[in-house]
C-alpha cells in the first residue's frame, strides 16, 4: 500500500514543484537547475560509490561483517537513481541519501527495527541469534598413524583389533 502511494504522489509532488519553481525563475533556469543536478549528483554518486565499494572489500577481507557497508552502497545507488530522476523532490532526497551522516542515522533506524537470526561468511558461522542450538567448540587435528596398514583404502584409521587389559578394568 505504501509502494502505491509513493507512485502516486511522488509525480504529483514533482509537478507541483516544477509549477512554483518555473513561475518564480522561469522555465530554462529551471531546466538548467534539474540538469546540472543530474550531473553534480552523477559525480557524488560515483566517488561515494567508489568509497563504499572498498570498505565492503575490506569487511570482506578482513572477515568483518559487511552489512554497514552493503546498506550504505545501497543507499548511495538509490540516491543515484534519485539524482538521475527529473524534479526536485527526488533531488532532495538524492541528496539527503549522499550525506554520511544522513546515511548513518537512516542505518540506524533501520537495524533498530530489523533482528538478525543468521549470519555466516564462506560458509563459517560467525553469528547465530538468541534462539539457536549452535553449540561452540574447539577442535584438535589428529595426526594420521604413520604405518599404512592401520588406514583402510578410503583413508579412514581401522579401530583396533584388541583392547588394552587397562581399559576393561572399572
Amino acid at each position: 500500500m505504501w509502494l502505491f502511494i509513493a507512485f502516486l504522489m511522488v509525480p504529483l509532488i514533482e509537478i507541483g514543484l516544477f509549477i512554483q519553481v518555473g513561475g518564480l525563475i522561469g522555465l530554462w533556469p529551471t531546466l538548467l537547475i534539474v540538469v546540472l543536478t543530474a550531473v553534480l549528483g552523477t559525480y557524488l554518486v560515483r566517488s561515494q560509490g567508489i568509497r563504499a565499494m572498498d570498505d565492503m572489500r575490506n569487511s570482506f577481507s578482513e572477515m568483518n561483517d559487511p552489512t554497514e557497508p552493503l546498506a550504505h552502497g545501497a543507499m548511495i545507488l538509490f540516491a543515484g537513481a534519485m539524482l538521475l530522476t527529473p524534479g526536485f523532490f527526488t533531488d532532495a532526497i538524492g541528496f539527503l541519501l549522499l550525506f554520511p551522516p544522513f546515511r548513518a542515522a537512516a542505518y540506524s533506524y533501520v537495524r533498530s527495527r530489523v533482528t538478525v537470526q543468521n549470519f555466516s561468511m564462506s560458509g563459517r558461522q560467525t553469528y547465530t541469534g538468541p534462539d539457536s542450538d549452535t553449540i561452540d567448540g574447539d577442535f584438535e587435528v589428529v595426526r594420521e598413524p604413520e604405518n599404512e596398514e592401520a588406514q583402510n583404502q578410503d583413508g579412514f584409521v581401522k579401530p583396533p583389533t584388541h583392547v588394552p587389559s587397562d581399559w576393561t578394568k572399572h
